[in-house]
């Protein structure tokens, strides 16, 4: 009896201990992601100080030398960039992650699998390589401006945030309960009415995560965005004029940057960028409930 009683307190002492690690974890999370917001944020409204909030917001003339700091061409191209990028991206990897977990062989399965994963891990400058050295010269020869703007761009970013949104994808259809499909297919519905009527929609939670996390890493790319979007701080009047975002001139600007009206104007931009991202995540989610 005192050995089972010092087995079953050795356990009680134990899961409570691992219930406060995790908890301690959740905790210390939070704490360092707000932490992080609230020093980005911060230091970011100090530009307001010297730069008026509505020519800081809504003026496209950026000339830091002469006291200018209008983002509005790096938010505009941040968003567009963004989403058109989605907008290419995900016909093809919703495509995919059907082909994959209900069309495909197990074997053609497990070899696309493998090679999915694969181009999740690439770096990003690799994308960024290909993108200036193959596709800006192609689309400068055939629509002239160079091939740089949000049209090259968009398309890497497509191709990069394609395999993440295909996966999770896919993981979602997969995980459906198989009696979805057979109680389809028992009414009388074909496969493919199955599949784009009971299945996909079924599946809608699991695809926004996966847009979720293609979104992410499209508004947060900075590499493969600053070697093909051109770094002029514009708005062009076509998809292929050389243009910038929030992420391509913090990292082009950061280096010269002293602290001062500049250095907070940057730490603005990067404010920026966090609350786009919470921003987009917060109206995926709302779709996602309604």
């Amino acid at each position: 009896m005192p050995s089972w009683f010092a087995f079953a307190s050795r356990k009680i002492i134990v899961n409570r201990s691992m219930a406060g690690l995790f908890t301690l974890s959740a905790i210390l999370v939070s704490v360092i992601i707000f932490s992080l917001v609230l020093f980005v944020g911060l230091q970011g409204l100090q530009v307001f100080k010297t730069v008026n909030p509505i020519q800081f917001f809504l003026s496209s003339k950026w000339n830091p030398e002469h006291g200018q700091y209008g983002v509005l061409p790096f938010i505009v191209g941040t968003v567009v960039v963004t989403v058109l990028s989605l907008i290419f991206a995900l016909p093809f990897a919703l495509g995919g992650a059907i082909f994959t977990a209900k069309i495909a062989p197990r074997r053609i399965r497990e070899i696309l699998r493998p090679a999915i994963d694969l181009f999740v891990g690439i770096p990003s400058v690799v994308y960024g390589m290909i993108g200036m050295t193959i596709l800006v010269p192609f689309l400068g020869q055939h629509y002239g401006n160079g091939g740089y703007g949000y049209l090259a761009t968009s398309l890497v970013l497509a191709i990069m945030i394609m395999p993440t949104i295909l996966t999770v994808s896919e993981d979602a259809i997969r995980t459906l309960p198989r009696s979805l499909e057979e109680a389809s297919l028992a009414l009388g519905a074909t496969r493919w009415q199955t599949i784009f009527k009971v299945l996909v929609p079924a599946a809608v939670p699991g695809i926004l995560t996966g847009v979720i996390l293609g979104t992410g890493r499209a508004i947060g790319e900075t590499m493969a965005m600053v070697m093909v979007i051109g770094q002029a701080p514009k708005i062009p009047g076509s998809l292929i004029e050389s243009s910038s975002s929030l992420t391509s001139e913090i990292v082009k600007e950061i280096g010269y940057a002293q602290p001062g009206t500049f250095y907070n104007a940057l730490y603005m931009m990067a404010f920026l960028l966090l609350l786009l991202s919470i921003g987009l995540i917060l109206v995926i989610r709302i779709v996602a409930r309604r």
